[in-house]
């Protein structure tokens, strides 16, 4: 059995809550994959090896760059003893032209009925340091587009953000569009996050549409997010400095 993989050419914002504000929408390219079967692809696309395109293992499920793929996933949901998955399917930034930087990834476990029965949130910080955030009901039931899943904040993403407060996750996939808004709260501020945009089958056309309107790909999303930074900085927003990142890999709501 082989299945497509979508292309989410969509839109995040970021909206900064608190006294020093500052909000900020993109563009931004996305894949949606059964990260364990093989997957019709176009030429421009591969997996696990060079292209214009492509997505790595190595890249998701672990340390970056020394990743596991799907069977991380397994390994996860089997030690917080839940359910395992029918399928696991994985939204991410391809890596574009070799490179690849995810502020942050989701694997999407489903039930035999399509139903999203949990979500690793998977971070990447520009230290090159990753935590991920397991959400699920209490009693494993699909999560629904009006539910609100939560999660403590326990990894440094900006030096401008504590390590305080939680975030609150929502989540709508359905078979043509996807939706993600993740709510960070602290005492004195937060942010809001959102991941919006329509799934279509990825296509040579899409890839080279994205090369020429984003040719720098997830070099791009570097450069924006140092260039939000030096305007906090310009705003006199608090600067914390990075702490020794959490011991556990993953840690649930």
């Amino acid at each position: 059995m082989t299945g497509t993989v979508d292309h989410i050419a969509g839109q995040t914002f970021h909206g900064r809550k608190g006294v020093v504000r500052n909000d900020f929408r993109y563009s931004i390219d996305y894949v949606l994959l059964d990260a364990e079967q093989p997957v019709d692809h176009p030429s421009l696309f591969s997996r696990n090896s060079r292209n214009l395109a492509a997505l790595h293992d190595s890249d998701h499920g672990g340390a970056p760059g020394d990743g596991r793929g799907a069977a991380w996933v397994r390994d996860v949901i089997k030690a917080h003893q839940l359910p395992q998955p029918d399928r696991i399917k994985l939204l991410a930034q391809p890596r574009m032209w070799g490179h690849v930087f995810n502020p942050v990834s989701f694997w999407l476990c489903e039930d035999t009925e399509g139903g999203l029965t949990a979500v690793i949130a998977e971070v990447t910080n520009t230290f090159g340091e990753r935590h991920s955030y397991l959400c699920h009901h209490s009693d494993n039931r699909p999560i629904g587009p009006e539910d609100r899943l939560t999660a403590q904040k326990i990894f440094y993403v900006s030096p401008f953000q504590p390590i305080e407060g939680g975030y609150t996750f929502r989540f709508d996939i359905t078979a043509d569009r996807i939706g993600i808004w993740i709510d960070y709260a602290q005492a004195k501020g937060g942010l809001i996050a959102t991941l919006t945009g329509r799934r279509k089958p990825l296509t040579n056309g899409g890839i080279l549409r994205a090369a020429l309107r984003r040719p720098l790909g997830s070099r791009r999303v570097l450069v924006l997010i140092h260039w939000q930074a030096l305007k906090l900085w310009w705003k006199n927003a608090r600067y914390r400095t990075r702490p020794t990142p959490p011991t556990q890999e993953v840690s649930r709501g």
